[in-house]
């Protein structure tokens, strides 16, 4: 395999540095920063590969957005620019911040062997150009693609086995609550009961949902 060195050459310092950074949901957004931190971070990787500070284009439009995901704007102008030639090298903090499905992951690689384009991660340095670096890349997204799948599986089945205990909690339609043993109630607030029972009254009246909007628009409701 080739040294850091001997990846890097002039030819990829012409072009920018693309930093992809995503987190998967905003409650990991605001909560795991963290994680958001060390993907900023890695401007400082490509600086010290020799890309000018001012080179590196941070695409992180994709926060909050699952890696499964088909419809990621960031990923796809991430992938539209590597395809233009425009890009010497991307960065992720792994291969799970890039893509969560295989399709995604080898499109990406397949481009950017095609483009001369390095790909950086936590780990090291890889060309995907090269048959080494190319097949521990591809066993990289095929063990993100199935912690995906571990993970989707594990939380699947613990609310399974509280479903059938009998004791699996969902978000309950406006106007009802829990009570003190998980029962369905009504919600306890006296406005909250008159107002379902106005809106509910107003529908069998109507017979719409937009009687409704119209009737309370002209109440003041």
């Amino acid at each position: 395999m080739e040294s850091v060195q001997q990846k890097v050459t002039t030819d990829h310092l012409r072009r920018d540095a693309y930093l992809y950074i995503r987190q998967s949901s905003l409650h990991q957004v605001f909560h795991n920063t963290e994680s958001t931190r060390r993907q900023y971070d890695l401007r400082r990787r490509a600086v010290a590969l020799g890309w000018p500070d001012d080179r590196v284009i941070v695409i992180d439009t994709d926060l909050g957005q699952s890696g499964a995901s088909t419809d990621r704007e960031g990923f796809q102008r991430l992938v539209g620019d590597v395809g233009m030639g425009k890009a010497g090298i991307v960065l992720g903090l792994e291969v799970s911040r890039l893509a969560r499905n295989s399709s995604d992951w080898h499109r990406l690689l397949e481009i950017c062997a095609l483009t001369d384009t390095l790909i950086l991660d936590e780990d090291g340095l890889y060309n995907p150009a090269d048959f080494n670096d190319r097949l521990l890349l591809g066993m990289k997204g095929t063990m993100s693609e199935a912690e995906l799948h571990m993970l989707r599986a594990r939380l699947q089945g613990g609310l399974m086995n509280k479903a059938r205990r009998g004791e699996l909690r969902m978000p309950l339609p406006v106007g009802f609550c829990y009570d003190a043993r998980d029962q369905v109630i009504l919600h306890p607030d006296r406005q909250v009961q008159e107002v379902i029972g106005v809106f509910f009254k107003t529908y069998r009246r109507t017979g719409s949902a937009m009687g409704v909007v119209k009737w309370f628009r002209e109440q003041n409701i």
